[in-house]
């Protein structure tokens, strides 16, 4: 006849005196201890407000368009606050003069970008006006970075292009050639200055203006030095021919 018992067992980790009298006198292992499982805790959701939408980058404000459907103020602010975050990534994405080949022409300048503006100076180191205009634009692609500079070898460029027509300035946008500049007198004369440079640019777009100035008219002081540099140029000219006669 088989032995039928039943064995009672309490909560985990509880033992009975006799266990922990054996214990005592080592007569059993040290009790294992008991392991609890973690409380649990409910995963907190972010508070979704300004602060939350300026950690967000542009692909991610991007995906979050139905986000607010039902606030408005938070759609708008998101809307601003990818506005911002690309005119920023604009306005840093060049600051520095870089020196092109004639393999890069297509991809550094006609492909430059859309709504990029793209300067290009065309030089040769031994004429003394490309000297003096590199240095201008030089200054001014560290000042307007949202605006991209470069310069090439004028002979590189254009196979035959001759000296009398160095510098030249090149201004594209959009795959298109908008003006070619020659020579250092639309930029005032061999008095020229970054100053005057950047007011001559600028008749032809905002290529050197500072953030939140891009759809603004020349102002009143830029027409006044641009005037004044015509003015000395003309002088200078006037003076030259009659001291050649």
């Amino acid at each position: 006849m088989a032995d039928y018992h039943t064995v009672y067992k309490g909560p985990e980790g509880q033992t009975t005196q006799w266990d922990d009298i054996q214990r005592k006198m080592g007569n059993l292992p040290a009790k294992e201890p008991v392991k609890k499982a973690d409380p649990f805790t409910p995963e907190r959701e972010d508070t979704k407000n300004k602060n939350w939408i300026d950690g967000k980058a542009v692909d991610e404000l991007e995906e979050l368009a139905d986000e607010f459907d039902d606030d408005r103020f938070l759609e708008q602010y998101r809307q601003e606050r990818i506005e911002q975050l690309k005119a920023a990534q604009k306005q840093a994405r060049f600051g520095t003069m870089e020196h092109i080949t004639r393999g890069d022409f297509v991809q550094q300048v006609t492909n430059a970008g859309e709504d990029v503006y793209v300067v290009v100076h065309l030089y040769k180191d031994k004429v003394a006006d490309s000297a003096m205009l590199g240095e201008c634009l030089t200054e001014l692609a560290k000042k307007h970075p949202q605006t991209k500079f470069v310069k090439i070898i004028s002979t590189e460029c254009i196979p035959s292009y001759p000296d009398k027509n160095v510098p030249t300035v090149l201004i594209y946008k959009d795959t298109k050639c908008l003006q070619h500049l020659i020579g250092l007198g639309p930029f005032g004369g061999p008095r020229t200055t970054p100053e005057q440079v950047a007011i001559s640019l600028n008749r032809f777009g905002p290529l050197c203006r500072q953030e939140g100035e891009e759809n603004t008219p020349l102002s009143m002081q830029d027409v006044r030095e641009l005037i004044k540099t015509l003015l000395i140029q003309q002088s200078e000219k006037v003076n030259e021919n009659e001291s050649d006669d």
